[in-house]
Parts: C-alpha cells; sequence; structure tokens
C-alpha cells in the first residue's frame, strides 16, 4: 500500500521533495506557461502602444483597438497570477490529508486549465486578426513589429500549454478515482464489524454458578424452580 497514491499524491505529511516536484510534467507546463505570461505581458505594455508623428496619443499596434491590448495585457498578468497559485497549490497537495479537498483540488485544475486554454484561443485569434487588419499609415515605421508578432505567437503557444495541463489534471482525477484504497467507501478491514463473527454475551466458556460451564440447563427444558414465577392475582 506505500505506492498507492490519490489524485496523484502519496500519503500525507511526506517530505517535499524539490527534484522531484520539478521534474513533474504538470510542473514544468506551469513554469512555461507562467514563462510565456511574462512574455505577452511585457511585450504588448511596453511596445504594444504607438503614435503617428503628428499625434500625441498613443494608441494600442494591433488596428489602434484598444480592447485588443487591453485583453492581452489583462490576459497576461492574470494568467502570470494563477501559474502562481497553482505551482504553490502543487507544493501544498501531498500535504492534504483529505480525499475529498485533493478531489476538489483536481477538478479545480481541470477547469481552471481548461478555461485558460480557451481563453487563449479567442485570444491568439483576435491579436491575429487584428494585427493582420492594421494599416500601413497608422505605423509607418513599424514600431513594435516583433513585440506584437511575439505576443501573438506566445498566445498561440498558451493554448497548448494550458491544454497540457488540463490534461495532467484529468489523468490525475483518473488515477484518484479508480483507486479503491483512496476511495471515499474505503474502510479499513480491521475495523469493520460485519466482518466478525457472532459471539454470544458473555461467550460460550462462561462457567455458570453451580460450576458446568456453559451447558448449564442443556436440556432445554424450564422447569420453572428457579427465575421469574407467575402471580395468580
Amino acid at each position: 500500500m506505500e505506492g498507492m497514491q490519490a489524485y496523484g499524491a502519496g500519503k500525507a505529511g511526506g517530505a517535499f521533495d524539490p527534484v522531484t516536484f520539478f521534474q513533474q510534467p504538470q510542473t514544468v507546463l506551469r513554469i512555461v506557461s507562467w514563462l510565456f505570461s511574462i512574455v505577452i505581458f511585457g511585450c504588448i505594455a511596453n511596445e504594444g502602444y504607438i503614435n503617428r508623428q503628428n499625434e500625441m496619443e498613443q494608441y494600442c499596434i494591433f488596428n489602434r483597438n484598444q480592447n485588443a491590448c487591453n485583453y492581452g495585457v489583462f490576459m497576461g498578468s492574470m494568467a502570470f497570477l494563477c501559474c502562481i497559485a497553482f505551482l504553490a497549490l502543487d507544493v501544498y497537495f501531498p500535504q492534504i490529508s483529505s480525499v475529498k479537498d485533493r478531489k476538489k483540488a483536481v477538478l479545480a485544475d481541470i477547469g481552471v486549465s481548461a478555461f485558460w486554454s480557451f481563453m487563449w484561443f479567442v485570444g491568439f485569434c483576435f491579436l491575429a486578426n487584428q494585427w493582420q487588419v492594421s494599416k500601413e499609415e497608422d505605423n509607418p515605421l513599424r514600431e513594435g513589429g516583433d513585440a506584437a508578432r511575439a505576443a501573438i505567437t506566445f498566445s498561440f503557444f498558451s493554448i497548448f500549454t494550458w491544454a497540457g495541463q488540463s490534461f495532467l489534471a484529468f489523468q490525475r482525477y483518473k488515477l484518484g478515482a479508480d483507486s479503491a484504497l483512496f476511495s471515499q467507501e474505503y474502510t479499513d478491514p480491521s475495523l469493520d464489524a460485519g466482518g466478525a463473527p457472532y459471539t454470544s454475551f458473555g461467550g460460550d466458556n462462561m462457567e455458570s454458578p453451580n460450576g458446568e460451564g456453559g451447558q448449564a440447563n442443556s436440556d432445554g427444558v424450564f422447569d420453572g424452580t428457579g427465575g421469574y414465577q407467575r402471580q395468580d392475582y
């Protein structure tokens, strides 16, 4: 039973092993997604706003659509925080002793990762479309072009890193759901009273006061000499 795991982690209370932790596939994908979010956020926040030579106000490099830049910055910053939160949860996960709490954490991982994969798909389509329809006269010097393409590229890669996290979380859920040892209905056989043979009260070898052991009155005939006597009223 030492090798059994509940939702991808061993028994609670084990020592934290940094080497094993950083070698786990979900940890690698979270770190990669974290780096991608930094790149996307940095590219748009630093070089995603330009202005014409005769204008002072800066506009978004993606077809002068402020919503495109706002979407990219918001998604990058929120994905950054989400990756940190789930990395912290992965560190704490082996210390969770409740199987129900582990199940909730894994289900949350599946849902959130799938949500982010979908949102990055939307973001990739949105940014790519706005970059494609951008007018050359709005940015004749092509300033920030590399940053815009980098944001689009890493948005595309983020679709698969978050989808991979969702898939791995689903595998952990199946591992926990299929584990008989850690199912919610599991009971220790040593504590299962239904499997113990029934014994009569006092035991079979209990001696009676007349020294005849458990076979006293073995003929099964009640002679009425002892015990309760019927009263006639």
